[in-house]
């Protein structure tokens, strides 16, 4: 009950931010979200014996967030400095390094610090970078149905009707019945969205929710196609088959450190990294697919 409660909560101020917030204030709320989920995989990284280098990790994160913004508002110079910030920002970690009393375990931490910036801080971005893209807002629901409606449908159809063990060693509540219902789910809600995107972005435009640049809404034409379903059907396939692993990745880091959730934050669901661990890997994977393939899904 918890667990629903929260999504009950949660879920409308997501979409409201996705649909409504200002490039500041969107990149605000995803950055305090990535900052928070960050402290709690560094608060896990030390159950391992290694003493993060929290300060440093925080820094690079909400720099890149910083940058980007950088980015929109000023051109290529900021493209530039947030090319070496990657670039330099593990040097830095080893530079601080140094002044470590425990050798051995100096440069070890320095390594799971700055893994965190690219684990959870870069695809937070990239989430960031598909909202502000052109009909962002298809791509994001369409990667959060993907994630979210397979998750919920691995875990109802897992606990009622699952027998065989996904990854018993990582995560033994994971079944192969949970794994295969979400990612037929995803695929079933994903092709729908996407086929009757065209009437949904008209709805929302007809209540004033949907933010669009485009000057042919003045006219009252609104700039989307019918997709391709099959296309819709392989992006949401990949994006959720990548969730799962995601999902195991971080359930393997848990494990690893004797850790149940990562947190208690959200009640029900555990920490913030619980909560976005499948779409960390999902968002790479759906940024470079609907770079690649986003035309089709949504069709001018």
């Amino acid at each position: 009950m918890k667990r629903i409660l929260t999504a009950l909560v949660l879920i409308p101020l997501v979409l409201v931010a996705v649909f409504r917030a200002p490039l500041w204030l969107f990149l605000l709320l995803v950055v305090v979200f990535a900052l928070g989920a960050l402290s709690e995989y560094l608060t896990i990284t030390a159950a391992y014996g290694l003493e993060p280098f929290r300060l440093l990790a925080y820094l690079h994160t909400a720099a890149l967030f910083v940058i980007y913004y950088g980015v929109q508002r000023y051109g290529s110079l900021a493209l530039l400095a947030c090319g070496l910030l990657l670039l330099y920002g593990s040097f830095l970690m080893m530079v601080s390094a140094l002044g470590r009393e425990d050798m051995k375990t100096a440069i070890p931490a320095a390594a799971m610090s700055e893994l965190g910036v690219f684990y959870i801080g870069l695809p937070m971005l990239l989430l960031v970078m598909l909202r502000e893209s052109r009909r962002g807002w298809v791509y994001v629901l369409f990667v959060f149905f993907a994630v979210w409606v397979g998750d919920t449908a691995a875990m109802y159809v897992g606990k009622s009707m699952g027998r065989h063990k996904l990854a018993p060693r990582v995560s033994p509540g994971k079944t192969v019945e949970g794994a295969v219902a979400s990612l037929l789910f995803a695929v079933l809600v994903c092709v729908v969205f996407a086929h009757y995107v065209p009437e949904i972005a008209a709805g929302l435009h007809r209540i004033h929710l949907l933010k669009e640049v485009d000057d042919s809404l003045l006219a009252g034409y609104l700039p989307y196609g019918r997709a391709t379903w099959w296309v819709a059907a392989l992006l949401a396939a990949a994006i959720n088959v990548a969730a799962q692993v995601g999902d195991l990745i971080e359930s393997l880091f848990k494990r690893g450190a004797g850790v149940k959730d990562s947190g208690t934050i959200l009640p029900g669901h555990g920490g913030l990294l619980d909560r976005i661990d499948a779409l960390l890997l999902a968002l790479p994977v759906a940024f470079l697919l609907l770079l690649a393939f986003g035309d089709r899904l949504v069709r001018p």
